[in-house]
Formats: structure tokens, sequence, C-alpha cells
């Protein structure tokens, strides 16, 4: 029962917000109450609208809603998501373009587990859709996995990202966005050994923490400023009974959604304002900028303890990756193994999360791999969501990805062409 309380206090505090405000705005809506002129009611049942949507999200998982896209023939083509490789605590999951006959680039899209779910890198889907044949690791919510299924920390991360990479063939590329970064490089190194015919073909690492500690950010201090105890007495909670995971210990995702939030409650607050007031006035609408931000925000997913703590320690305080001691099942896994997947990596040089240089560092890790087998690039004036969504990453990143995919396309043993350099910038 230790910590359950807490859970189900929190997801209670949520519920009764949820409530108030699917409450006043029904109170408020009421018709005999327009017959009075005060804006009174208005505004009470655009807050209650704002607030009962807000509420409701942060336990609900987003649709992907991948619109469809003109084909080379000129033609829509729809696509469809579907589990290509299913597991207890995330699935393997593939976008089918409907009346594609054209082959295109295979890529594995690996989506951060760091407190929201894959949706987040939809933007990114929808990028790559037209000129790749996608799959994505679609994480599942710790809070729906039965005790029973077992542990679930960095290292059985890693194998999952090992079975999918073997289950996909070596003709894959690999893209890792953030946080499983330095796991996603981990894994291709543990099937350098391993299985050396299923490695991908090139591996790109985007805004990931590789080296922690190359440039310090407000993340890996708060990493260093607290003990071990401290983290798991403070931050880990036991699900409570309404869900299926009930009794696993988890990093909450209200939690994490609440220090996301205390970072910059004054620019969040006034957006709020700003909402309501769009609402009330008629001006909003249920897929205006401040609806599909939000929407997606504030839908969040609970980690497993083990992960969350593991992840901690292991990557941020004691550097595992960084110094190449990384171990699985008690075995080392040696970067240095990998000799023929190109590895590139991206950073933004206003990313405050992970700064310039954290990434890079992999590059350096990778001992047996020659120099035209690797490639760096660092997007002047991105933060850390702009080097996989938005401008930056539509306009400048995607082209070089895709160009760098290209560039090491064929089969590094079977190849009778020179391999092409890999490109990049003096910046980094």
């Amino acid at each position: 029962m230790r910590y359950m309380a807490s859970y189900d206090m929190m997801e209670t505090i949520r519920n009764t917000n949820q409530w108030l405000g699917a409450s006043a705005q029904a109170m408020a809506s009421y018709p005999a109450l327009s017959m009075l002129p005060n804006p009174l009611f208005q505004w009470m049942s655009a807050w209650g609208e704002v607030t009962e949507r807000s509420f409701s999200r942060m336990v609900m998982k987003p649709d992907w809603n991948i619109p469809p896209f003109v084909g080379e023939s000129g033609q829509d083509r729809l696509v469809t998501s579907e589990i290509e490789l299913a597991k207890p605590f995330g699935d393997l999951l593939h976008f089918r373009v409907q009346g594609r006959t054209s082959k295109k680039r295979k890529v594995l899209l690996v989506a951060p587990m760091s407190g929201h779910y894959a949706t987040l890198l939809r933007s990114t889907v929808i990028s790559l859709l037209p000129d790749c044949d996608l799959y994505i690791t679609d994480w599942h919510n710790a809070r729906d996995i039965p005790v029973s299924e077992g542990k679930f920390d960095i290292e059985d991360y890693t194998l999952y990202l090992v079975d999918f990479m073997r289950h996909l063939g070596p003709d894959t590329h690999v893209i890792a966005v953030c946080q499983p970064a330095p796991l996603t490089l981990a894994a291709t190194a543990y099937l350098a050994e391993e299985d050396p015919d299923a490695q991908p073909r090139s591996l790109t690492l985007i805004g990931g923490p590789i080296d922690p500690s190359a440039v310090p950010t407000d993340v890996t201090d708060f990493g260093h400023s607290v003990t071990m105890g401290q983290l798991e007495k403070g931050m880990i909670q036991r699900v409570g009974f309404k869900y299926k995971g009930v009794g696993r210990k988890v990093y909450p995702g209200l939690l994490q959604l609440a220090s996301f939030i205390s970072m910059n409650t004054e620019t969040h607050s006034d957006a709020f304002i700003q909402q309501i007031s769009r609402v009330a006035n008629g001006e909003a609408h249920e897929h205006d900028k401040h609806n599909k931000f939000y929407d997606e925000y504030l839908a969040v997913m609970d980690m497993t303890a083990e992960f969350y703590l593991s992840t901690v320690h292991r990557i941020f305080k004691e550097g595992e990756i960084a110094k190449n001691e990384f171990t699985v099942n008690g075995r080392h896994v040696d970067i240095g193994k990998i000799t023929t997947v190109a590895v590139k990596t991206v950073e933004g040089t206003k990313d405050d999360i992970t700064a310039p240089g954290q990434c890079i560092a992999a590059l350096a890790l990778c001992t047996g791999l020659p120099d035209s087998k690797k490639a760096s690039h660092v997007e002047d004036g991105a933060g850390h969501y702009g080097i996989f969504a938005g401008g930056s990453w539509r306009k400048n990143i995607r082209p070089l990805v895709l160009d760098f995919i290209d560039a090491n396309d064929a089969p590094a043993a079977k190849s009778a062409k020179p391999s092409k350099p890999a490109n990049k910038n003096t910046a980094a």
C-alpha cells in the first residue's frame, strides 16, 4: 500500500478538476441564463470547457490521426497504422500507405519514453511518410501493464530495440529522437557483436544525451543534485486500483507533467487565460493552435520505476554509455564494435535539454567506424523540439537525414562502389 494512496490522490484531484470543468460548462450553458445580459456565465462556460478538456487529456492516449498525402501519381494516399510486432511494454507499429507500389526507404523511428506517448512525433511521422516505409516504437503506459509482466528497465528497453531491428532486417535505417539515442546506440553495438547480419545500415541520433556531462544543462544538473534514495522516495509511487497495473511501481505521468509545467508556469498560465478568453469570445475552435499543442502536451504516461531510476543512475549519474561501460544482462556492450553502420548526429544550438556536444559524443565512441561512415550536423537557432519537428526539421534537417540514408543505403559488405563521404557541417 506504500505510495498507492498518493497515486490515487493525484488521480482524484485530476478527476475532480475534470468534473468541476464539465459541471461549470453545463450549468453556465442553460438556455434560461442566456436571457440575462451578464458575461459572467459566458466566461464561466469558457473556463469549464477549457478546464474539462485539459484534465481529461491527461489520461487519454492521443490518436495518430495521420492525414492522407498526395502520391507520385497525384492520387491521395491513405495511411493506416498496424501493429507489426506486439510486446508487453511496447509495440513495433507500421504506418501502411495504401496503394503504394514503389519501394521506399525502410525507416525505424525510435520514440522517447520520457513521459509522453510516441504520438509526440506525429509531425515527424507525417513529414517522413511520403519518402519512407515507416515504423515506430509505440511504448505502453506502465499503469496499464499488470505486475505479472515483470520489470522493464533500460536493459530491457535495449533488448526490445534489438528485437525490433532483427525483425525489420538489415536494410533498415534507424532514427532515434532524444532520450532513446544512447540506448539505440547500445542496441546497435549489441547486434554488431551478437548478430552482425541484423544490423541496420544507418543510425541517426537526434538530440540524445550520449554524454550528458559534456555540456551540462538543468536536466543533467538535476540528476547530479539528488541521491537515488531521494529520487525514489520523492518520485516513485504505486499504481492505484483504477488501472490494470495496480501495485506496479512507476514514475507517474502526472508528476512528470507537474514538473514540466513548473519550469514555465507563467507561459502556460498566460496560454490558458488567453484560450479561455478566445472561447468566451467565440474565437476558438476544436483544432486551433492551443488545442493541437496542449492535447498532446497534457497527454502523459507513467514510466516503470526501474526504467526511470536506471536511466538517471546509469545514463546521467554514472555515464555508462559515455564511458563505453554499458552492460546488458551482465555482458559488456562495446560501442567500438560498430564497424559498418553509418552514424550521424543532429544537434541544435539552442537546445537547453540536450545541449550541443552531448549527442556528437557518439562519434568518438565509434572507434571501429571509418570517418566516411560518420556525420554530424548542428542546426543554428534550433531548440530541442525544433530539431525533430517544426521549420528547422522540415527545411534543413530532414533533407540532410534523407541524403545520409541514401548515401548509406547499399549493404556495406556487398557494395561495389566506394562509400560516399558522410555529410558534415563545419559547426560540428
